[in-house]
C-alpha cells in the first residue's frame, strides 16, 4: 500500500457519528464565547465557593471555568494560585514525576502550518528510527536514570500502529546494569503521543502494553482549526482528532491525556475547550483525562505561524492558564515540559503541576548520539528551552522540598481508569504515590545522583520518611511494615518494589 492509499483508508466515519449527540460535537462555540462574556467582573464571593468546589475535588463546570477566566484583580489571583497549589498537594502530595520523550520517527503526511513535522518542510531530514535505534535511545534514557518514557511518533504508514507496537516491545526489552553494579534498571511505563487511530489499532497498542495514549486537539476552534490544518489531509478532519480520546476508551485504554497548543488560538477559549473534553470523557465513559497538557507554541524550523501567531501566549497569562486548569480540573496531571525555560518551569510548578521531563531531547536519535538542541536543528519539531540534565533539574526541585518520583506502582496494580479516578478524587492514591515517591527516589539516588543531589536529597528524603511515620493512614492500612522492609531492600541494592 503507497502513502496515498494508506492515507485514504485511516479515517473510519463511524468511529466518529457513534459519539456525535444529534449530529452534534461537544464543542459549541456559541455557549463557550457566551459563558465567558456572561462571566465579567465575578463577585469574590463566587470565586471563593468556586475555590472550594475546586478543593473538594469536584470537576468544575463550564460556566465556573468562566469565571475564574475573568478574574482580574491580583489579590484574588492569588488566593486561586493559593487554592491550586492546595488542590495539588491533597490529590498529588509533594512529588513531581519525571519522563523522558522520545521521538520515534518525523515522517508525516500532514501540513500543520506551525509544525517542523509538516511533510512539505523541506529543510527536516527525515528518519524513522530502526529497532536497533530505538534500543540504544533507549539505553541512553535509562542511563540518564530515567524509568518512564513518553513515545512520539509522526503520521505516516512507516510509523503506524504495528511500528508503534514493535518499538514498544523494543522499548520494555531493553535493561541496563546499574551504575552500581546492583542489578538493572528499564523503562517501566510507555506513554504514547501519536496520532489519532482506528479503535482496532488502538488495541493493538493496549495489547502492546501501552500507558497513557496522549493526543492533543491542538485548537478546539474549528474555524482556527480549519486554517492550520489543509482540508485534503487526515489531521484536516477536526472530529476525527476531537474524538481520539473517545476510541482509545472503546478500545480499553483508560488512561488518556489531552491538550491544547496555545498560541493557535485564544487562549481562554482552549482552556474552555479542555474543561469541555474532560465533561464528555466523564458524560460518556465516566473518567476524565489522567493528564491535560498546556505546551506553548515554539519556534518551529520554517514555520512563520510558530513564531507570528496573533494568539502567542505571554508569560503571565501562561502561569493563569495552569493555574485554571488545576482549579478546573483538580483530580488530572499536569504536564509542563521543557519548552519552557528554566526558571518559568520552575515557578509554573508551583501553580499545581505534577509531571515534568528533562535531560530532554527531541531531535531523531539524539539521546545516543549525545546531541544538543543546536547540533540537530534540521531533525526537531519546535525548540526547546531547557536542556539541562536530569540531575540537574531534580536537584533543583529537591532544593524546593519537591520529591522526584519514578513510580509506576499504580498502573501495575490495576490503579487505572476510574479506580484511580475515584482514588484521586478522595486524596487515597496521593499516599500511595507518596509511599512509591520515597521508594523510587531512594533507587535514583543510590544509582544515578551527582554527589551534590545526593546530598540535599538525603536531606529531603529523610524528611519524607519522618512524615510518613507521623500520618495515621499508613497505620490504619498496616502499611508500614511493608515499606519499611522495602526500603530496607532497595537501599541494600534490590529494584523495582512498590506499594
Amino acid at each position: 500500500m503507497n502513502v496515498k492509499e494508506w492515507v485514504q483508508q485511516v479515517i473510519k466515519p463511524a468511529e466518529i457519528e457513534k459519539y456525535l449527540v444529534n449530529g452534534k460535537d461537544f464543542i459549541d462555540v456559541k455557549s463557550i464565547w457566551s459563558n465567558l462574556s456572561e462571566c465579567t467582573k465575578p463577585d469574590k464571593w463566587q470565586v471563593r465557593d468556586i475555590l472550594q468546589k475546586s478543593l473538594d475535588i469536584k470537576l468544575l463546570s463550564p460556566k465556573e471555568t468562566a469565571v475564574l477566566l475573568n478574574v482580574e484583580d491580583p489579590d484574588l489571583q492569588e488566593e486561586m494560585r493559593a487554592a491550586a497549589l492546595e488542590v495539588k498537594k491533597r490529590v498529588y502530595d509533594n512529588r513531581i514525576v519525571f519522563f523522558a520523550p522520545l521521538y520515534c520517527s518525523n515522517l508525516c503526511v500532514n501540513s500543520c502550518v506551525y509544525c517542523g513535522f509538516r511533510s512539505e518542510n523541506c529543510a527536516e531530514k527525515r528518519h524513522v528510527l530502526t529497532m536497533d535505534e530505538v534500543r540504544r535511545e533507549t539505553e541512553a534514557i535509562i542511563d540518564e536514570g530515567h524509568k518512564r518514557l513518553i513515545a512520539v511518533y509522526g503520521e505516516h504508514p512507516q510509523s503506524d500502529a504495528d511500528y508503534i507496537a514493535e518499538s514498544m516491545g523494543q522499548i520494555y526489552a531493553t535493561k541496563r546494569v546499574t551504575p552500581t553494579g546492583n542489578g538493572f534498571n528499564t523503562i517501566r511505563r510507555i506513554n504514547i503521543n501519536a496520532a489519532p487511530m482506528s479503535i482496532e489499532n488502538l488495541r493493538k497498542l493496549w495489547k502492546a502494553g501501552i500507558g497513557t495514549y496522549q493526543v492533543f486537539q491542538e485548537t478546539y476552534h474549528p474555524q482556527r482549526y480549519a486554517e492550520l490544518h489543509p482540508a485534503n489531509t487526515i489531521k484536516g478532519n477536526y472530529r476525527w482528532r476531537l474524538y481520539a480520546m473517545h476510541r482509545a476508551m472503546d478500545a480499553g485504554i483508560d488512561d488518556v491525556a489531552i491538550g491544547a497548543l496555545f498560541g493557535l488560538y485564544d487562549w481562554r477559549f482552549e482552556v474552555m475547550g479542555l474543561v469541555y473534553h474532560a465533561h464528555d470523557l466523564e458524560r460518556q465513559f465516566g473518567i476524565g483525562p489522567h493528564t491535560i497538557s498546556f505546551p506553548r507554541m515554539q519556534p518551529a524550523l520554517g514555520s512563520f505561524v510558530s513564531e507570528n501567531s496573533p494568539y502567542l501566549v505571554r508569560d503571565d497569562v501562561f502561569k493563569r492558564l495552569v493555574m485554571i486548569l488545576r482549579l478546573a480540573v483538580p483530580y488530572t496531571g499536569l504536564i509542563v515540559t521543557a519548552r519552557e525555560r528554566a526558571e518559568l518551569r520552575r515557578e509554573i510548578i508551583n501553580y499545581g503541576c505534577t509531571q515534568t521531563d528533562a535531560s530532554t531531547k527531541i531531535g531523531i536519535g539524539a539521546y545516543s548520539e549525545k546531541k544538543q538542541q543546536k547540533e540537530n536543528a534540521d531533525k526537531v519539531q519546535f525548540t526547546l528551552g531547557d536542556e539541562r540534565s536530569l540531575d540537574e533539574v531534580v536537584r533543583e526541585l529537591a532544593n524546593d522540598g519537591y520529591i522526584t518520583s519514578f513510580c509506576t506502582a499504580g498502573y501495575r496494580c490495576g490503579r487505572t481508569g476510574d479506580k484511580i479516578m475515584n482514588l484521586l478524587e478522595k486524596g487515597v492514591e496521593g499516599k500511595f504515590c507518596k509511599l512509591n515517591a520515597v521508594l523510587t527516589f531512594r533507587e535514583y539516588l543510590n544509582d544515578y545522583a551527582s554527589p551534590e543531589t545526593r546530598k540535599v536529597g538525603e536531606r529531603l528524603i529523610q524528611k519524607e520518611l519522618q512524615e510518613i511515620e507521623r500520618m495515621p493512614f499508613f497505620t490504619e492500612k498496616r502499611l508500614l511494615p511493608t515499606f519499611r522492609t522495602y526500603y530496607e531492600r532497595i537501599t541494600a541494592g534490590e529494584r523495582d518494589l512498590y506499594m
